[in-house]
């Protein structure tokens, strides 16, 4: 097979650079055109609920690829145009400002959009997923006023956290009574209500809005259960839609994203790759078709429609595993693994206080290793995904952060620590004796 003369990748997030950045590294000596809806040059979108709201980083700092960057590497930018449609029998890519792009190989990378707020107001409700988003509730936050943010997730999390940094009085709603409990199940799900609360954050958990009125600087928001809260400011933080209308009459298969094979392509295609949050790609281990909305997920797939673009005599599929992190108030969670899909769990370390430091690890009914969520524990991380990736056992994991922890104790000379058992059904240890308690 050969290689093909034009690239276009369509997408200017963290997937649609990485596939750019990749394709130049895999030797890719053809024209290569990257198309961004945006006017703004690519930028990384984790810092938008955390730093970047903040004020502590500026656009520089968020950059995923200046201009002179992308002038360097061959990479022609033509960005404010949205892709409107791809026809695939002529090979062309039409962009809304009636431009069209003609290409030999072409890379989904759109990436998905905040799932919209169903209540509308005046103003003063936000959804964070741009840079403009961003900047919109970063001038807002400026007001001394209480922030409702409706959403429990991560977003909601982080930009729970953002808010309490500077000031504001928060509260946090959500209908699941552990909202991180999606990702990392109930249990282990209250130690993150109970940070909430450490930093003095309200939530209110197990009840749903029923409605969000007034304007900015005067707004109720109605709960299910009849309280209203007053609020400056809500932020919603309900998921994600993958961007894939524009694909409608493209005769791909798009279900919740684009159905692609293991190697990213979509599906009866041979010249149509599909990466990052967008695609739905087949994994070989688990005999599904997975879509992953993560910043690694996105590099990674990247990394690998490249390759295979450039060696299409040599395929590399896209297994890597899940990992996904989040930082909220003095905590750095990292998650690897599918966590939320495991029969038990338990604690190593601790889960809770001013010194936090600690991992759950997860084992599925055959006893493998399903996931771990570590907090303040970069080794335990990375001994986890490490051994996520070989198909470790649980009991490997619990063994080899034991050692870790005795190392830790040993260096620090501090009192030995237990595993906190999450439930009767959890595998319970000691950590240290290795004997069940």
């Amino acid at each position: 097979m050969s290689i093909p003369s034009t690239v276009v990748v369509v997408g200017s997030s963290v997937a649609g650079v990485r596939a750019a950045q990749a394709l130049r590294t895999e030797g890719f000596p053809g024209r290569l055109i990257m198309v961004g809806e945006e006017p703004d040059l690519p930028y990384d979108k984790p810092p938008l609920s955390k730093q970047f709201l903040a004020g502590s980083a500026d656009v520089a700092r968020v950059s995923l690829l200046t201009a002179e960057t992308a002038e360097a590497s061959g990479i022609e930018l033509r960005l404010g145009a949205a892709a409107d449609r791809l026809d695939i029998s002529t090979k062309q890519l039409h962009l809304a400002d009636g431009t069209v792009l003609d290409w030999d190989a072409v890379v989904l990378a759109t990436g998905s959009a905040a799932r919209p707020s169903p209540w509308t107001t005046e103003s003063g409700v936000h959804v964070v997923r741009t840079m403009g988003d961003a900047r919109a509730l970063r001038d807002e936050l400026q007001n001394d006023q209480p922030v409702v943010v409706v959403g429990g997730g991560f977003i909601g999390a982080e930009v729970a956290a953002t808010a309490h940094a500077l000031g504001r009085q928060v509260t946090v709603v959500d209908p699941l009574h552990a909202p991180i409990g999606r990702l990392v199940g109930s249990e282990v799900g209250e130690f993150f209500t109970e940070l909430h609360h450490r930093h003095g954050v309200t939530t209110v958990f197990g009840v749903g809005v029923e409605s969000v009125s007034g304007r900015a600087g005067d707004l109720t928001v109605t709960l299910t259960d009849g309280r209203e809260l007053r609020a400056g400011t809500v932020v919603v933080g309900i998921g994600a839609t993958p961007n894939d209308e524009w694909l409608a009459t493209s005769g791909l298969l798009v279900e919740n994203g684009v159905i692609c094979d293991e190697y990213c392509r979509a599906v009866n295609t041979a010249d149509v790759y599909a990466v990052g949050d967008l695609a739905r790609c087949f994994r070989p281990t688990s005999k599904e078709h997975l879509r992953v909305e993560h910043w690694t997920n996105a590099v990674d797939s990247a990394a690998i429609a490249a390759h295979n673009i450039v060696c299409p005599d040599d395929l590399r599929s896209h297994q890597a595993v899940e990992y996904v992190w989040s930082d909220q108030y003095d905590w750095k969670i990292q998650i690897v693994g599918r966590p939320a899909l495991a029969t038990a769990h338990a604690v190593v370390g601790t889960l809770t206080g001013d010194t936090a430091r600690g991992a759950a690890v997860y084992s599925d009914e055959s006893g493998r290793l399903q996931g771990a969520v570590t907090v303040n524990w970069p080794k335990a991380l990375m001994t986890c995904r490490r051994l996520m990736a070989a198909d470790g056992t649980f009991e490997d994991a619990r063994t080899e952060l034991d050692a870790l922890l005795s190392a830790a104790r040993q260096k620090l000379g501090s009192a030995p620590q237990v595993v906190q058992p999450a439930s009767r059904e959890a595998t319970r240890y000691a950590v240290g004796s290795g004997d069940p308690v």
